[in-house]
């Protein structure tokens, strides 16, 4: 990702500008590698994903990046996907990091 195009950036997401897209980042899987591409229903937008493996050994698909078309999405949807992960994270180290 380019830092020119950045709209916006968090300690959990980004959020890039390309001529005809928006792109959130999950910037807790910086580094992952993309495995698939498909159409992400909840968002209603192209998504890269890419695979976790936990304790066991188990493989759980973990979405990387969407790419939202300019031409359907405005950036304050964007924004608005993206804050949503931002709470996801924060309360999830609030859970097992209270003293954070």
């Amino acid at each position: 990702m380019s830092s020119e195009n950045l709209l916006r950036i968090t300690q959990f997401y980004s959020i890039h500008e390309d001529p005809s897209i928006f792109i959130l980042e999950d910037r807790t899987k910086r580094g992952l590698e993309v495995r698939e591409r498909y159409f992400d229903t909840k968002y209603g937008a192209e998504c890269e994903s890419g695979i976790i493996y936990d304790g066991r050994g188990t493989g759980h698909k973990v979405a990387i990046r969407w790419f939202f078309p300019k031409s359907i999405f405005i950036l304050d949807q964007v924004v608005g996907f993206a804050e949503e992960i931002n709470k996801r994270y924060l309360a999830i180290r609030e859970m097992t990091c209270p003293d954070y």
